[in-house]
């Protein structure tokens, strides 16, 4: 193999590194803009818990195969990226990027190494003035795209990337679609716009269309973009699918077209574990375009990249007694520290100035001393060679998990028959549910006959749907009078019981004659299965919001301690008198504390 070449480039931004970082180190959407080829990836399971990663992609007359490196990097500092080829005429591939600030602009300053080696006499003739000369005008051409951006002068990351062409029985049959979705309440004006989308962006934006994200981008609702996203499914645009995402990389390693075919479990061989599924933690809704709209092909523009895991702050490979010294300043917030390779992990909250030193010792992970502020050490104290990773407690940015869509009312009017398969259950870490009933409905019945009781019953019914759904939450089912609904959010479910009781007055005085509603909110783990033929669910936090309606008197909203402590609640609080409460409720031993809300 000859000895090793590089070529190094110096750019100047004008963005601050915390905004240029997430542009260049998105190194698959780089690849698929500079036209690389896509590669497949094989994780082989090693003797001593880590995983070796083999990749192999055909380039122009060239069959190559390499071994990937774990890339090192930390967040807004560098990335170093190596791969090692046993097949092809290259030997050696390594791309290296440091990102620093320029206190004279305000902007940032990138210094990229680009590394190159020959296998044979092909790539003698390849590693040359040319290929780097190439290789810079790429680069420059793509950082001079990712800084127009990043000023807001373009709407596209890259610009010279082009989408392939549709036929016109496509774009006729898109037409179709878009026209469909907004003559239903989800579209929002937001159809064309999602349709432009999967027409012209780039595949890594389409393998997982999250529609959180999309509202992020497009400054919407998030509940909008969710509603866009679901009936552009059942208009064809769109497919869903149900992902379970490994808890350590957070990358989905099994999916299914189906809630009843979702699997109970699944292994990650890039982490070398098995996990189980929760609908509050890591199954999440995705969505692709639909394959007769832009079928995408398999295979990989990068397998490695920071902004493919970018809760991973931090990944450093360490040998045996390695300790490393590098700059780094990681925002306020709560961190896990832990290594690429199977094994424990230590939880830590980080004041945003002194991080500790992550020290990896043959059993235990462990912080260390606090370092200076804007610096970071890894230590190795084992016997193996271990990559150390720092990464964000945070879930995945703009993931939509299954407990939210499913307490979601359009999710259900659309897709009443997607459910878990008879006999199965999900955990569901939290949900709120809101229980509620008329009073004196049977009085009501005998005052003013079944017809009109019916109809007034019916009307509540539809008041109720309204204000739930408004605030992102769905009726599971009714009982009678009652109305049992789902939130994923404490917040959500809190603010809709608010609504309800304030609007109350309005149904008043168009049925004639006074409603009062009785409320109860709580919230907790539970379990999800399926209850003649719909999503439903079943636990002790059931039993509980359930109790709690029935300790409402009319008018009022009764609180469970749980509920009234949750940080996202207690903002609404402010200005409302609760009045605390002791009851033992049927069904649990002890007395519970509860809070009584009269809004009005």
């Amino acid at each position: 193999m000859s000895g090793v070449k590089e070529k190094s480039w110096t750019w100047s931004f004008k963005s601050p590194p915390q905004v240029i970082w997430p542009l260049l180190a998105d190194t698959a959407r780089l690849n698929e803009a500079a036209k690389l080829p896509r590669h497949t990836i094989t994780e082989i399971p090693q003797a001593d818990g880590s995983v070796a990663y083999f990749g192999d992609a055909k380039m122009g007359p060239f069959a190559l195969k390499w071994r990937e490196r774990p890339v090192n990097w930390v967040s807004e500092q560098f990335f170093e990226h190596i791969r090692d080829f046993s097949q092809g005429p290259v030997g050696l591939l390594g791309a290296h990027l440091t990102l620093q600030p320029d206190p004279a602009t305000g902007g940032s300053i990138a210094t990229y190494t680009l590394s190159a080696s020959a296998r044979n006499w092909i790539g003698r003739v390849i590693v040359g003035p040319r290929f780097f000369k190439a290789s810079g005008d790429s680069f420059a051409r793509l950082v001079a795209e990712a800084d127009r951006f990043a000023q807001g002068e373009t709407a596209a990351i890259f610009t010279s990337y082009a989408a392939p062409d549709s036929d016109a029985d496509t774009l006729a049959k898109v037409a179709r679609m878009v026209a469909e979705i907004e003559a239903t309440p989800n579209g929002h004006g937001l159809a064309q716009r999602l349709a432009d989308h999967l027409l012209k962006g780039q595949e890594v934006d389409l393998w997982h269309v999250r529609p959180i994200g999309l509202a992020r981008q497009w400054h919407v609702p998030e509940r909008h973009a969710i509603e866009l996203c679901l009936q552009a499914v059942k208009a064809g645009l769109l497919e869903l699918r149900w992902d379970l995402l490994c808890p350590r990389c957070r990358v989905a390693k099994a999916w299914a077209g189906g809630l009843d075919r979702l699997p109970t479990g699944a292994h990650c061989a890039s982490c070398n574990i098995d996990y189980d599924r929760d609908f509050s933690k890591n199954v999440e809704a995705s969505f692709r375009p639909a394959a007769a709209i832009r079928p995408l092909e398999s295979g990989e523009y990068c397998m490695w990249g920071p902004m493919s895991v970018p809760h991973v702050k931090a990944q450093i490979h360490l040998a045996p007694g390695e300790t490393r010294d590098l700059p780094g300043n990681l925002p306020p917030g709560p961190y896990r520290l832990r290594t690429l390779e199977p094994g424990p992990a230590v939880d830590i909250d980080h004041d945003g100035l002194h991080f500790p030193m992550l020290v990896i010792a043959e059993t235990e992970i462990r912080a260390g001393e606090t370092q200076a502020a804007g610096h970071l050490r890894f230590a190795n104290q084992s016997t193996l060679v271990r990559n150390a990773i720092v990464e964000s407690r945070h879930w995945v940015a703009d993931c939509l998990t299954a407990d939210r869509v499913t307490a979601l009312q359009t999710f259900r009017d659309l897709f009443s028959d997607d459910v878990l398969r008879p006999g199965d259950e999900v955990s569901v870490g939290r949900v709120a549910l809101l229980f509620s009933d008329l009073k004196a409905s049977t009085a009501l019945y005998q005052q003013i006959g079944d017809a009109a009781a019916y109809h007034l019953v019916r009307d509540h019914f539809a008041f109720m749907a309204e204000i739930i759904r408004e605030h992102e939450g769905a009726v599971v089912k009714t009982i009678g009078d009652a109305v049992m609904a789902a939130f994923a959010r404490p917040r959500d479910a809190f603010e809709a019981a608010l609504t309800i009781q304030r609007r109350i007055g309005g149904t008043e005085a168009k049925a004639g004659r006074p409603i009062v509603i009785k409320l109860g909110v709580h919230q907790g783990p539970s379990i999800a299965v399926t209850l003649n033929d719909r999503l439903d669910y079943f636990g002790s936090t059931v039993n509980m919001a359930a109790r709690l309606q029935g300790q409402a008197r009319g008018g009022d909203i009764v609180l469970s301690d749980e509920m009234a402590r949750d940080p996202s609640v207690k903002p609404a609080l402010e200005g409302l008198t609760l009045q605390a409460e002791q009851a033992t409720l049927k069904g649990f031993a002890t007395p519970l504390t509860f809070y009584r809300i009269t809004p009005n």
